[in-house]
């Protein structure tokens, strides 16, 4: 454990030198902070910082970065049918999420997840500072007596459409163009938060939010966090338009962790074959 702790400091002093710094290069044209952070992966003892967390570190000095996590069970089914999730992964499971809560700047939820859940998206489990917090709701659904808009934590964005109902106090109002479809488009949401300083960001849930996103080719890594249990019914984690053949399905490159009882499925999507 005290080897662990050491090196998710290490890695927390990285990520924010990366943001500080991560422009910076020397003589030789090499990314000053990429640099010290290779230096001390080789003495990260713990696999899971070396090749996960330090790789998203590193990724970040690389320009935005957008990482999509979810939680299933083998059958990859994300709650009941009557919505009820508490608790599918365990512990280290949700240690893991609060740890990528930390090396981001923002993390994203769709107004459905916000409203059921009524997370404080914060890092209470780990240390690291909360990201911004950001609510997709184009048909103004978040209510204002919300958590996130009332526990004093990180900054709460809401994302919007220029015709939809005010958004409540305590949050930014941030209007984004639509899809084809009426959606709001994931790559335009990025892009708003990245003008806004919010470079490397968390899409956390719901299914559909994180299902978006992957459809839009608007995410470079993946987080699938799966428990041994079968659940047989229930919601489903991902909806993606459907293909034809099995050679057209996404096949990254992947990591495989075990945390606890559960497995981590650590999938790079720009290395995508």
């Amino acid at each position: 454990m005290a080897v662990f702790e050491d090196s998710w400091h290490r890695l927390l002093d990285f990520a924010a030198r990366a943001r500080l710094h991560g422009s910076e290069v020397d003589s030789n044209g090499h990314h000053t902070a990429r640099q010290a952070l290779e230096l001390s992966i080789a003495g990260l003892m713990d696999p899971l910082h070396g090749e996960c967390y330090a790789g998203i570190v590193s990724a970040s000095l690389d320009g935005p970065l957008a990482i999509a996590q979810i939680g299933q069970s083998l059958d990859g089914r994300i709650a009941t049918n009557s919505g009820h999730s508490h608790y599918i992964n365990g512990p280290k499971a949700l240690d893991h999420l609060h740890h990528l809560r930390a090396l981001v700047d923002a993390v994203i939820v769709g107004a459905s997840t916000a409203i059921m859940d009524d997370p404080s998206l914060s890092t209470r489990r780990v240390e690291g500072a909360s990201p911004a917090r950001v609510v997709i709701d184009p048909n103004g659904r978040l209510p204002s007596t919300a958590r996130m808009l009332n526990d004093g934590g990180a900054p709460c964005l809401v994302i919007t459409k220029s015709d939809s109902p005010a958004c409540p106090g305590g949050a930014e109002r941030v209007e984004v163009d639509c899809d084809r479809r009426g959606n709001l488009s994931p790559v335009e949401i990025l892009r708003a938060l990245r003008e806004r300083g919010l470079n490397t960001v968390l899409v956390e849930g719901g299914a559909e939010t994180v299902s978006r996103f992957l459809a839009a080719g608007a995410v470079d890594r993946l987080h699938v966090m799966v428990a041994p249990m079968i659940l047989g019914s229930g919601r489903i984690g991902f909806e993606l338009p459907p293909i034809d053949r099995v050679d057209e399905a996404m096949r990254p490159t992947t990591r495989i962790h075990k945390l606890g009882d559960d497995i981590l499925f650590d999938c790079d999507l720009r290395a995508s074959d």
